[in-house]
């Protein structure tokens, strides 16, 4: 185990709800080797392989929002995945109450509880069915997995309905029949009908107007104080994160690259990413702020930079930078940074 993960090993409990341990993903275009014509002869080339995630490890503990930051293409929704049971890792560990859900002996102890982990996704237009009227959609899970009766149903979607703020009237309805704010109130409540612990919000409020995403993370919270729910949170948009969030993890092209409480975060940003992504927040006290976008173009993930990922990037790096990757490390109480800044 490096020391980024026995630090975080160290600091966890052991009641966390969700344990992810040192997790990698790569994507292959294809398993066979691809045939080229090169200088006359034919050459057998490896595909490419696309590095999503490097060795990431966090925590998501009972009652917890927990927020995933970082720009597109960073590894966000591929970790999401890989906790919904959605794709497996390449390496590592995910660990729900304790279970290795996709270890053999323990994959049928896992299967049993994983109705516990529900995903809600950002485009509820792609994850409901358009041919199906939205209260069967909703009552198919708990009706499928036994968790309710055919005799009570509907007045068990209906509940649902009035916990999402949608009337009984419009169960009958298709998805079409919504706008895009009532759709994501479907979808939650479609992830709430088999009682869960946790759920993986994915960009849940990407594709809403400004209004009508501070009404979902409203319906949120309160879901999260009534059902006491557990939230991993991703998002892009640092103004919801620091709204919503108690924790936060900032992510850098498939790595962990800080993590803090969220007060301490947006106070006192450590990482030069990180700092670089708050610089860039509109705030309605800075007047005519003259706004840059991070020098450089984000890597591809089919050739990671060596050493920090960041460091083509970085205006503070130095030859350490490309020849080492930087721990995480604690630079405060529960704040923890991978930049060799913090060594000098």
């Amino acid at each position: 185990m490096n020391a980024a993960a026995s630090l975080a090993a160290a600091s966890k409990p052991e009641a966390a709800l969700l344990d992810v341990r040192q997790v990698s993903k790569r994507f292959r275009g294809t398993s066979m080797p691809l045939v080229k014509f090169r200088r006359g002869r034919f050459e057998l080339v490896r595909p490419p392989v696309a590095h999503a995630l490097d060795d990431v490890s966090l925590t998501v503990r009972h009652g917890e929002a927990v927020g995933l930051v970082g720009e597109s293409g960073c590894g966000k929704s591929t970790i999401g995945r890989i906790v919904a049971g959605i794709m497996p890792p390449s390496e590592g560990q995910v660990l729900w109450s304790g279970l290795d859900a996709y270890a053999r002996n323990d994959r049928r102890a896992w299967v049993a509880s994983s109705l516990k982990y529900q995903m809600v996704f950002q485009d509820p237009n792609a994850s409901l069915n358009p041919r199906m009227k939205v209260g069967p959609q909703i009552a198919e899970a708990p009706l499928t997995h036994g968790l309710r009766r055919s005799n009570d149903i509907d007045a068990f979607v209906a509940d649902l309905f009035a916990k999402v703020g949608l009337s009984r009237e419009q169960m009958d309805r298709y998805p079409h029949q919504f706008s895009g704010g009532q759709r994501q109130r479907v979808a939650i409540a479609r992830a709430l009908s088999v009682n869960p612990e946790l759920l993986i919000c994915d960009e849940a409020t990407a594709s809403l107007d400004v209004s009508i995403q501070a009404q979902i993370l409203n319906l949120m919270e309160d879901l999260r104080q009534e059902l006491g729910l557990t939230f991993l949170f991703i998002s892009h948009n640092m103004g919801v994160i620091e709204h919503f969030c108690d924790r936060v993890l900032v992510m850098y092209l498939g790595r962990i690259v800080e993590e803090a409480p969220t007060s301490a975060l947006f106070a006192r940003p450590n990482h030069p990413y990180t700092q670089a992504l708050l610089a860039e927040v509109p705030k309605i006290e800075a007047r005519k702020q003259h706004f840059a976008a991070i020098k450089g173009e984000l890597p591809s993930p089919l050739a990671p930079p060596t050493g920090c990922h960041f460091h083509p990037r970085c205006p503070h790096a130095f030859d350490r930078c490309r020849l080492e990757r930087p721990a995480l490390k604690a630079v405060a109480n529960g704040h923890l940074s991978a930049c060799h800044l913090n060594d000098r």
